[in-house]
């Protein structure tokens, strides 16, 4: 199984004509994701990648049934591309971008409070379900259709659990990037949750940062929880002075004082299995089997 996308979702791509996007499309479209369309204003008609170019999602959907989309556009367009995503109803929106203003995010995440669409992102890595779909940037070579769950606020360290997954035997079911920045779209406790609903994920891996309350959250979402399924955590930034700014965006609501052991002690009171070293993910993951 998987959580928000498979080999049956139909995605479309914001932007698909620049070089990103058209590198990472071709790229997804060898691993096998549905691919349906693609939207730039101005170049409805045309075809990229073999696929149809629309002016709007709205358009897209319509002629294709799309369900889902990932945008490669500038942070100054983001806004509207996630409101087209939502006015087209979209079930889910990949946000790849960085640099997105903090007061275009205010309004993004008030738009989607009252939609249907859930965003990942931005500044995110993207989604994977292995071996089935992929919607955003993951190097798909090094992931192995498995059954652990794995969400992340760290880009980079994403690809270390994933590895550690790999280690353990175990592969992954899904993995989710939420994204670096102090606004986002889901966060833990959306993941969480719907990990512990799909019935071939067994086990949780959750990667945090410095910066930001999101661990905290998370961990009190956790241990509300009668059912539950195993959770590993480590959280990068622990040789960090205290009071030390990293100069994350996250970072700058907490002013630096939140301390990442602040960060740890609530998950490991939750219940949550915490580990000191991102390496160690695998031997608590062979414990658990």
């Amino acid at each position: 199984m998987s959580i928000l996308i498979n080999r049956d979702t139909k995605v479309i791509c914001q932007g698909i004509t620049g070089t990103q996007a058209t590198f990472h499309v071709r790229r997804s479209l060898d691993y096998g994701t549905q691919v349906v369309a693609g939207v730039t204003p101005g170049k409805g008609g045309e075809t990229h990648l073999g696929l149809p170019v629309f002016n709007t999602v709205k358009e897209a959907k319509k002629a294709t049934g799309a369900n889902a989309s990932v945008m490669y556009v500038p942070a100054p367009y983001v806004k509207s591309a996630i409101k087209e995503a939502i006015d087209a109803k979209l079930d889910l929106t990949v946000c790849i971008a960085d640099g997105v203003p903090i007061k275009d995010m205010l309004e993004i995440k008030e738009m989607l409070r009252h939609s249907k669409t859930k965003l990942i992102g931005p500044n995110t890595p993207g989604i994977i379900t292995p071996g089935q779909a992929r919607m955003g940037i993951f190097p798909e070579n090094i992931h192995q259709a498995g059954n652990i769950g794995i969400v992340s606020r760290s880009s980079t360290l994403t690809y270390e659990a994933v590895l550690e997954t790999n280690r353990a035997g175990m592969g992954q079911s899904t993995v989710i990037g939420l994204g670096d920045d102090m606004l986002i779209g889901i966060d833990f406790i959306d993941a969480i949750e719907r990990f512990n609903k799909d019935d071939e994920t067994k086990a949780i891996v959750m990667i945090g940062q410095s910066g930001g309350t999101f661990e905290e959250a998370a961990a009190r979402y956790y241990k509300e929880q009668s059912i539950k399924k195993p959770m590993i955590a480590f959280v990068a930034g622990n040789a960090i002075p205290f009071g030390h700014k990293m100069g994350y965006a996250g970072d700058i609501i907490t002013n630096g004082y939140v301390s990442v052991q602040d960060k740890k002690d609530a998950l490991s009171d939750a219940g949550v299995i915490v580990v000191d070293k991102i390496n160690d993910i695998h031997k608590e993951l062979q414990k658990l089997s």
